[in-house]
């Protein structure tokens, strides 16, 4: 299997090309990604294969074992449990501070990361869809005006686009962009109050359809073995 690459540096290229693969499950859960194959692959030396596999790992995507290499990221109930618990304070608080800061550049660009959400649904490019997902998060968080909470937010959403593939298949999409649509338009009312419940009761949500999914996939292969 090759892997097609585009963009600026040599690393850049290597970094795309591979965060698209893991996220696209090419590379299933728990593989081993070995530099000299992916050096073929993608017909580049081993230097920004490195470099794009370290920058996977501060993402949260790849785990790096001390002496055997680099694997793609295994997520358990117990991780999607801790990861959504935590992410359900942060984005909920980053909603209500966006409620009470936030301008109408703000508003317009969630308004605009909704109706580029739907397009995604409608051409069926729902890795598109994950990045664009993860963005009106990341918009939120960054009109709070609260940059210890952005930091915060970066320990988990590598992990939280991963995950993302899985939720849109846990979950209509539809049902997440109009949670979407319900922060937003808390957020455009400057009702903080309302703002970060509805925040909060979206990220729960996506996190139990995700552990039931998961789950339910333990099940099935438990009963196939």
């Amino acid at each position: 299997m090759r892997i097609s690459v585009s963009r600026v540096t040599l690393q850049e290229k290597a970094y795309h090309a591979l965060r698209s693969a893991v996220i696209n499950r090419r590379f299933p859960t728990g593989t081993k990604l070995v530099v000299r194959a992916l050096s073929e692959r993608l017909d580049l030396s081993p230097t920004p294969i490195k470099g794009a596999l370290a920058a996977l790992e501060r993402e949260g995507l790849v785990t790096a074992v001390p002496h055997r290499g680099y694997f793609v990221r295994r997520i358990s109930a117990r991780d999607i449990e801790e990861i959504y618990a935590l992410r359900e304070v942060v984005d909920g608080l980053a909603a209500r501070l966006c409620a009470t800061l936030a301008d109408d550049r703000v508003l317009l660009r969630l308004r605009a990361l909704l109706a580029r959400q739907r397009a995604c649904i409608r051409t069926g490019d729902f890795e598109k869809y994950g990045d664009l997902d993860l963005a009106f998060h990341r918009c939120i968080r960054d009109a709070s005006g609260n940059s210890r909470l952005v930091r915060a937010a970066e320990a988990y959403d590598g992990q939280v686009r991963l995950l993302i593939d899985a939720s849109t298949r846990a979950r209509t999409l539809p049902t997440s962009i109009q949670e979407h649509k319900v922060v937003a338009e808390a957020i455009g009312t400057r009702n903080a109050s309302a703002a970060e419940a509805a925040m909060r009761r979206h990220v729960r949500e996506a996190g139990r359809a995700l552990r039931e999914r998961l789950l339910r996939h333990a099940d099935a292969q438990r009963i196939s073995m």
